[in-house]
Parts: C-alpha cells; structure tokens; sequence
C-alpha cells in the first residue's frame, strides 16, 4: 500500500521541497513494489526450496496436454497462469507410439514455453510396460550409457520382468510391472527419459515407484538409473536439471539421508461423508494419504529438509464394483468411484466449493503439502470454461492462485 507523503520543511526552497517530494513518492512506490512483487521461478542446475514451492503452489494436472495439442488448452493455461504443468505426456503402454507422440508433442512445446518461458512442465514414465516395447528400437547412445557394444535389436518386453513372475501380467495379459533391477527396464526409462528431456521437459512423474523394486529394497538400481537421467539433464535440460517424482506410500525413499526425489506426490485421498451423498473431505490419517508423513533429508539440489515438499492430485485408477454408493470399508474409492471419477459427477457448484475447500485445508494441515489442482485429467475432464467439453473449473482456479499469491 503506498503512504502519504510527509510535507518537507516549509523553510526549503520550492524546487528542493518538490524533489523531496518525488524523493519519498518514488521510496513509496518500490515499497508497495516489494510488498506485490511477483514470485520467484528462477531456477538453473538446481532449485531452491523457495521456487520449488512457488512452483507447486501453482500446481495442475494437465494430464495428455501435448497428445491432444489443444489452442484451449494452451489459452486456460494462460489465463490460470499454471506454472507447474503435471503429466502432459505419458504412455500406458502402446510404447512402439513413443515417435508420434513426440513428434506431435515437440512443436506444441514450443508454442507454450513462448507463453510462458518460467512454466515447468511434467512427463511421466508410469509403472507399466506391454509386449509393445517389442516394437521400440535401441538407440546406440542408450547402449553406450551403460557400457554395452551398440547391436541392432529392439527392446525386450520379457527381459523387463520379475524373473519369479510376480507382478507379470499385472494389468493385463502382456502388460505388467517392469523389475528395476533388470538391466533392460534400467535402459527403457533411460530412454523415455532422455526422450522427454529433448522435447523440453523439465520435470518426470515414475508412478509407483515401489512396485518396480521388489528386488530392489536398496534403491541402488533406482538410484543408478535416475543418477543417469540426472547427469543427461545437466547437459541437455532447457535449465539443467530434471525434477523428479513419484507416488510414494511409504512417504519417501531416503538413502543414507539422501532423498530420491525432488517432490513427493499422491493421491489426495477423500473420504466419503457418510449420511451425505455424495459428498467427500480430506483427513489427515485416512487411508494411507500422505498428510504429515511426506520423509525429509538432502535434496538432489543440495538443500535438507524435515520434510519434502509435495503434492496431492485428484487421481485416477477405476471405479469399483459399487460406484456411487457409500461403504465404510473403501478406503481409496470415493463413493465408489477413483478420485477424478467422482470430482467429474458432481455439480459445478461443488466442483469449485471443494477445489477451494481441498486447496486451503492441504496448506493449513501440512505447510508441506499442495494441492495440485486439475486443469485437464486425460481425454476425460477440461477445467475450461469454454463449451461444450468445459467443467467450469478454470476462473476458479484462477482465483485460487490469486488469492494464495495476496496472502503471502
């Protein structure tokens, strides 16, 4: 807020009193400058707490962006000013799609970081392959990252897996979740990695991350893996680095003080109000949320922390085989539904009550804690207020940010 002005001494000549006068007028206006100033989105071969979490808290799902290539996507985008953009390329299998992706993807990329050159957006390489994979050729460089003679073959979707066959077949018959201990998954996620990397992005989302080290409880081929990533990053990232994150059940993964990642994330977790359809609220301790629990240590950027800042989405994993009806027992469905499922279903009205609602009581619960807000969720859900397609959320969103940002 700009203060009046004291009147200088009326003894002093005229032209001094009124360069006196435009002396304080000038000391007001940086004082009210330094009060709105803008937050800090600078970052280069590392992030400090600070911009990270001026990053998070402006935070959305914008969740297959550059598959669909969308100028409404790209103009909500703008008008919200999303500067954290969450899983704007991924691939649940149908891996051999890797070049149309990126090369639909790339230009689309280029289009947003003319928008907004700060804006920091998310791959994702998910807890899933498919005999697909088969398809996928082997670039030399990825055979000489790890010290093999480059030879020409494709990737080997069987020599991914669990040798003991845990987890194969998982999602479905010729797609299951790759063993990171298996040289071969070690080199895929290089790969999709390193793709990722060229197209722009800075940020890459691993999913389930414990579901792929059964063999693993040391993280050493985790650890291996994404140390490779790293160092690629600090050459060819737009600024040197890559963040990295992933679910983690379990609050973290810490070795020897050292955390994996640079965020946590999970799912939000509502829990159903009973007695009120089909209402939901958060609560710290439901379900295995991670509320309080986020593990701390020393970052990949240097700095240590009790704990990690993360972030909470509204998320995705199917409905179950009672959608829209309350059971006590349900302890990651909402009324039946995943996550994203039931935000869908409701009224407009509610959408944005309980955006509000979820977005202040993650802060006021955990100062760790953000609520990455949905802006797209896949081919499923727009924020857009723009017909037909639109849900109506994006103004309050908007509103959202504005406000955190007045409060600081």
């Amino acid at each position: 807020m700009i203060t009046s002005m004291p009147a200088p001494p009326p003894t002093l000549s005229r032209s001094i009193r009124w360069s006196i006068r435009a002396l304080c007028f000038l000391a007001s206006l940086m004082t009210a400058f330094a009060e709105t100033k803008e937050p800090d989105y600078r970052f280069d071969g590392k992030i400090s707490r600070p911009v990270l979490e001026n990053y998070l808290a402006r935070s959305a799902t914008v969740a297959s962006l550059l598959h669909l290539t969308s100028d409404d996507d790209l103009r909500m985008m703008e008008n919200t000013g999303v500067k954290f953009a969450g899983r704007v390329i991924w691939m649940w299998g149908s891996e051999s799609r890797i070049d149309t992706l990126v090369g639909k993807g790339t230009s689309f990329v280029k289009r947003i970081h003319k928008m907004d050159p700060d804006i920091i957006l998310q791959g994702a390489i998910f807890e899933i392959v498919t005999t697909d994979v088969d398809k996928v050729p082997i670039p030399a460089a990825v055979f000489e990252e790890f010290g093999l003679k480059p030879e020409v073959r494709n990737f080997r979707y069987k020599d991914m897996l669990y040798p003991s066959g845990r987890r194969v077949d998982h999602w479905r018959k010729g797609a299951s979740v790759p063993d990171m201990s298996r040289l071969e998954t070690r080199m895929w996620f290089v790969y999709v990695g390193k793709r990722w990397i060229d197209m722009g992005l800075e940020a890459i989302h691993f999913g389930q991350v414990e579901l792929m080290d059964d063999r693993d409880r040391d993280h050493a081929h985790w650890r291996d893996m994404m140390a490779r990533l790293r160092s690629y990053a600090k050459k060819h990232a737009r600024r040197h680095v890559v963040l990295a994150d992933a679910h983690v059940p379990s609050g973290g993964i810490v070795h020897d003080g050292q955390l994996m990642f640079d965020l946590h994330s999970f799912p939000s977790r509502p829990k159903s109000v009973k007695g009120k359809p089909h209402q939901a609220i958060l609560e710290k301790g439901f379900s295995d949320s991670i509320y309080g629990r986020s593990k701390g240590g020393r970052t990949p950027s240097g700095w240590t922390c009790e704990s990690l800042p993360y972030i909470v989405e509204i998320d995705n994993f199917g409905s179950s085989d009672h959608p829209g009806e309350y059971r006590a027992s349900d302890r990651f469905h909402v009324w039946g539904w995943d996550e994203i499922g039931w935000f869908i279903k409701q009224p407009e009205a509610y959408r944005n009550q309980w955006l509000e609602y979820a977005y202040d009581w993650v802060r006021k619960t955990d100062p760790n804690g953000f609520l990455q807000l949905p802006l797209r969720r896949f081919e499923h859900y727009s924020a857009s207020m723009m017909p037909p397609k639109g849900q109506r959320q994006e103004e309050t969103i908007k509103a959202i940010w504005a406000a955190r940002e007045r409060s600081r």
